[in-house]
């Protein structure tokens, strides 16, 4: 046995076990929600930041407790919420941070809400997808960064009105659409 191997042995860890591409999907997907779960105990971005690296260590530390099928994100998330209490326990003399039972509500209910907002995006993707070709290149024309409603009937060549009636029209659909496909995800 060679000395790097020997300090690896000795130290616990293995070189030979490493995350598997589907683990490194999900640890990547999430990133962004877990943040946002962190920020909004914390509320300081550099903080929360601070939070999320210390949490990245605990998550790849422990990528062979993660169970493959199950929710990456709530057990991340579920990592991160202790890295917050312990940021916090370090923190505990400044006047700003509130109870832990207040802490737990809110990391609750951020929670819950992060996961209405993807499901809600999902959704959209997923209605996107459905408008015929007219009306989805009329809503990314409008919606891409910069543009006006007047700017996309300029583009388009049709009366303003002509337009602000079609995106109402379209948004009222996708917002039909959406309420439908969360209904059905719910629902099952």
């Amino acid at each position: 046995m060679n000395d790097s191997e020997n300090q690896q042995t000795q130290s616990g860890q293995s070189s030979a076990t490493i995350p598997d591409a589907e683990f490194i999907k999900e640890f990547t997907r999430h990133q962004r929600p877990v943040f946002l779960f962190i920020l909004s105990q914390i509320s300081n971005p550099v903080e929360a930041e601070e939070i999320l690296q210390e949490t990245n260590l605990v998550i790849w530390n422990k990528f062979e407790q993660f169970e493959p099928g199950t929710n990456f994100k709530a057990w991340a998330c579920q990592i991160a919420r202790y890295e917050v209490l312990k940021w916090l326990d370090r923190h505990r003399r400044d006047k700003h941070y509130f109870s832990d039972d207040l802490m737990q509500q809110i990391a609750e209910e951020s929670l819950e809400e992060s996961t209405e907002w993807e499901l809600r995006r999902e959704a959209l993707n997923h209605c996107l997808q459905k408008l015929n070709p007219e009306d989805l290149e009329l809503v990314q024309i409008r919606y891409a960064p910069g543009q006006s409603g007047k700017g996309a009937a300029e583009v388009v060549g049709r009366p303003i009105n002509s337009v602000y009636q079609s995106l109402g029209r379209i948004r009222r659909a996708l917002m039909d659409c959406i309420r439908r496909e969360v209904a059905a995800v719910e629902s099952s």
